[in-house]
């Protein structure tokens, strides 16, 4: 493949990742993509076969690979708080940045009914199953239980996706401060409370 075809691909599928945060699944058409990307339209079939289906099943995998990039490096604080307190940050940044039009692709693609093309969701699903492992570890590392581990991280993802779409119907940060804020407090009890690794730790014997 020549390098001004595979810039042409990258282009396509960067540009309906765009679209999908900023406009939702059904508004992401073909000739949209093309339009923004500025690829030709003899490129569309060439490069996805599967047609619309496949370019946007191919944005919500490098949309999700985006945001796993912000847990990972967000994760890679030797303090937990300072790394769940940096990721909302990024949110943050991310909404203010964009005037708040830019949501969650992922979240774009499973809140829509995609009858014929019921791969979309399974695609957004293993997403956030990687999210979800991605922080469930963090948790396991600063030794967290793996139940509460699990269940902590489902509850970020949640109120990180939650708050974002409020903060764009609002055009304002509030929601996302709050849920940053309530969870910093909820993980310092968790911490505070987790087990003992050496409940024999510091007794005589």
């Amino acid at each position: 493949m020549s390098p001004r075809k595979s810039d042409s691909r990258e282009r396509m599928v960067l540009s309906a990742a765009t679209l999908l945060r900023e406009y939702g699944a059904g508004a992401t058409s073909i000739d949209r993509v093309l339009a923004h990307s500025g690829a030709p339209r003899g490129s569309v079939y060439h490069h996805f076969p599967g047609g619309r289906a496949q370019l946007i099943d191919e944005a919500v995998t490098l949309a999700g690979d985006y945001v796993a990039g912000l847990i990972d490096a967000a994760t890679r604080a030797d303090d937990v708080l300072e790394a769940l307190d940096t990721f909302f940050a990024l949110w943050r940044d991310r909404l203010v940045e964009s005037d708040f039009r830019a949501g969650c692709p992922i979240v774009a693609v499973a809140v829509e009914t995609n009858d014929d093309a019921p791969q979309l969701a399974r695609s957004a699903a293993e997403v956030f199953a990687r999210w979800r492992e991605a922080l469930t570890g963090l948790f396991l590392q600063n030794g967290l239980p793996e139940g509460r581990s699990r269940r902590l991280a489902a509850f970020v993802i949640a109120a990180v996706e939650g708050a974002v779409i409020m903060c764009r119907a609002e055009r304002g940060t509030a929601p996302l401060d709050d849920a940053a804020a309530e969870i910093h407090d909820l993980l310092v009890h968790a911490l505070r409370d987790r087990p003992d690794p050496d409940p024999g730790h510091g007794t005589r014997p």
